[in-house]
């Protein structure tokens, strides 16, 4: 019999999954390459490769631009990763990264309706990255990075952006960041809170976490406490890399010091996204009618049945559990409306955009356990889409 992988939890319905379907599902891969018209006769074949094909090749050589209209470059996605932060698995490698980057292809079409293509590179040096973007930048029209590790992430994203004439996104900052304020959206309006107010602690000060305290900080959140595995970020403490300490002045104005036990005394929200444990203990002293997302997978930080004997909001980042906070409501519509607007960047207010527009959909639906949509709502994508493209000023 083959393994199976299964729910944290025996009180909820269960999928399980075998390691035969998992495996005969990827044989050759996810993607194909698929022709918009047929090439059956030979007038097809003199129109789309020579000789007709020169003609447009002309055209877009005495004209650039034109190579949006008569190319898929326009609509075509890059999913760049070097396989350093895979998932939970860590630092696996490009070629075992590239079933991912296959996945996330496959999500690209299936809910935006976007073309992509996996790229994986056998490098980490943030120079060589950037550099092969630059030369390959022809062949796309945005750049969706993917799985890098922290801190380097950060750093190729800036110099990405700062060298392409496209939109570029590190879905594990940006996209999680998206979702996780569209559920604090959620979560504040059905608890009659206001999101200004409430107090968040963010376990985590990776990519995501960083991410995520910005966003929130663009929405308005006025207090929020980063930790990190040595504790609370403040501006005073030592053995900070550079996009902690930049973090550790926007944060934490009351100047707590400790671990999560002091950061969470009193806190109105905690986001989990680390691999460390919350004892239930620790969640009791937070206020009351508190929220806790706990994002770790496949292993929240606490699990949901004991979250909920004191929070009154629980969401995690898993499929089987009410609340499910991922990505997949975030990056096809913001790629798709970034790209339909013909934007160069996608921006801060872009991004709070988009979650607002993923908030919006869940409507009267809005419920302690359906603080967002499911992955599944086919309104989402085109609400962000809309969103994106109107926030973008292009």
């Amino acid at each position: 019999m083959s393994q199976a992988v299964r729910n944290l939890s025996d009180s909820r319905p269960q999928i399980v999954l075998h390691d035969d379907e998992i495996f005969a599902a990827h044989v050759g891969g996810k993607l194909s390459v698929a022709l918009n018209t047929p090439l059956d006769t030979q007038r097809a074949l003199s129109i789309a490769y020579t000789p007709g094909v020169a003609q447009v090749s002309r055209a877009i050589a005495a004209d650039h631009t034109l190579a949006s209209r008569y190319t898929w470059a326009n609509r075509m996605v890059a999913v760049v990763s070097d396989g350093s932060a895979v998932l939970g698995l860590g630092d696996i490698g490009p070629a075992a990264s590239l079933p991912v980057m296959e996945g996330k292809s496959a999500l690209f079409k299936a809910f935006a309706d976007l073309d992509s293509i996996p790229i994986v590179l056998d490098t980490k040096d943030p120079d060589e990255i950037v550099e092969t973007l630059v030369r390959l930048r022809p062949s796309f029209g945005a750049v969706n990075l993917e799985d890098i590790s922290a801190p380097r992430c950060f750093e190729i994203e800036r110099r990405v952006i700062e060298a392409l004439d496209c939109p570029v996104m590190h879905d594990d900052q940006h996209g999680t960041a998206i979702v996780v304020l569209a559920a604090l959206l959620g979560a504040a309006e059905v608890l009659d809170r206001d999101i200004a107010g409430l107090r968040v602690v963010v376990s985590g000060a990776g990519a995501a976490g960083v991410a995520c305290a910005k966003i929130l900080l663009a929405r308005g959140v006025r207090d929020i406490t980063l930790l990190d595995s040595q504790g609370i970020l403040h501006k005073d403490r030592g053995n900070l890399n550079a996009y902690k300490s930049e973090i550790a002045e926007q944060t934490n104005p009351g100047g707590l010091s400790g671990g999560i036990a002091e950061a969470l005394k009193g806190a109105d929200v905690f986001l989990g996204l680390s691999a460390g444990v919350v004892p239930p203990e620790l969640v009791a002293t937070m206020a009351p009618d508190s929220i806790v997302f706990a994002l770790s997978n496949p292993d929240p930080e606490i699990h949901p049945d004991d979250a909920r004997k004191h929070a009154a909001v629980v969401a995690t980042g898993r499929s089987d559990f009410p609340n499910q906070i991922n990505n997949v409501l975030a990056f096809p519509g913001v790629f798709r409306g970034a790209l339909d607007a013909g934007a160069r960047r996608i921006t801060e207010q872009m991004k709070v955009a988009a979650a607002e527009a993923i908030f919006s959909v869940v409507g009267d639906d809005l419920a302690v356990d359906r603080i967002v949509p499911s992955v599944l709502d086919p309104r989402v994508a085109p609400a962000v889409a809309r969103a994106v493209a109107a926030a973008s000023g292009a």
